[in-house]
């Protein structure tokens, strides 16, 4: 049996999917993952939510960087993995969608039971009166303060990050909140933030709802997807996995489908969809 098959058998055994989706679903949509084949970082971690909010420094070379990678971010568009897992709600496979990534693609491919877990990258959020603005108004904003740096070049990074280095970020001019002066930070989770409770309680809820977990494009290394697979084999609820490279759950998989994310889910739509016409209701 090929691993499709045994994909499309877990599936089918197993109706009310939660699914949990990482940076390995929006890959093909242009924008970089975080991890490589093993699930240790390719680059420096991001951000922490401590360094952004206590250091001004820090701060300016965070928007500096966002407003020269955030064109990658504002036009991707969704990739096979998005299209296939919006297929698999329609047809009443998916039961819930928790991503990790803050990309919007899955909203923007037709699904429409989706959790955020980490936040959207399209809003910004002021810490002083929790005012949310589109992101896209910020850039505008920061363009028009620093049109030099509108003009630089860099190599796209992960989550609207671009590779700017070796300028004096203490000149970028970031703006304030317009409602009460507050700092504006993106309305995503950073490192070192914990993520809304309410969020967490939801995707726990739905998850005792359903009848087993589908991990996409996910390492699992970061522990706020991951207690997700724990919860769910400690329910007895089987797991599977499609992701290429280890995950930090191996030990733990019904089933693992080393297979790119957008093949293995487009096949998996494809077989559901060609099992459903063959017996019609």
């Amino acid at each position: 049996m090929d691993v499709y098959t045994s994909l499309a058998d877990f599936a089918k055994r197993h109706p009310r999917l939660f699914v949990l989706t990482g940076a390995g679903c929006s890959t093909d949509s242009g924008i970089p993952d975080y991890r490589d084949i093993n699930g240790d970082w390719k680059r420096p971690a991001p951000v922490t939510f401590q360094a952004f909010t206590g250091d001004e420094l820090t701060r300016r070379r965070y928007w500096a960087r966002s407003l020269v990678g955030w064109p990658t971010m504002a036009t991707a568009q969704p990739g096979a993995s998005h299209r296939a897992l919006a297929r698999l709600e329609a047809s009443g496979r998916v039961s819930q969608l928790l991503t990790q990534n803050v990309d919007g693609l899955h909203d923007a491919a037709g699904s429409r039971k989706t959790i955020d877990l980490h936040g959207r990258i399209d809003t910004v959020r002021c810490l002083g009166c929790e005012t949310r603005t589109p992101r896209a108004d910020m850039q505008l904003s920061l363009r028009a303060r620093n049109p030099a740096w509108a003009a630089l070049e860099a190599r796209t990074a992960p989550d609207g990050d671009a590779d700017v280095e070796g300028q004096d970020f203490a000149a970028f001019d970031v703006p304030a909140c317009s409602t009460c002066g507050g700092m504006l930070k993106p309305d995503v989770v950073f490192f070192g933030e914990g993520v809304p409770r309410e969020r967490v309680q939801a995707a726990f809820a739905a998850l005792g709802e359903a009848d087993a977990v589908l991990v996409a494009g996910s390492s699992l290394m970061v522990y706020s997807g991951f207690r997700f697979v724990q919860a769910a084999v400690a329910a007895g609820k089987p797991v599977a996995a499609v992701n290429l490279g280890r995950t930090r759950a191996d030990g733990l998989l019904a089933l693992k489908v080393a297979q790119p994310v957008g093949d293995a889910l487009t096949a998996l739509a494809d077989r559901l969809d060609a099992t459903e016409s063959c017996f019609p209701s």
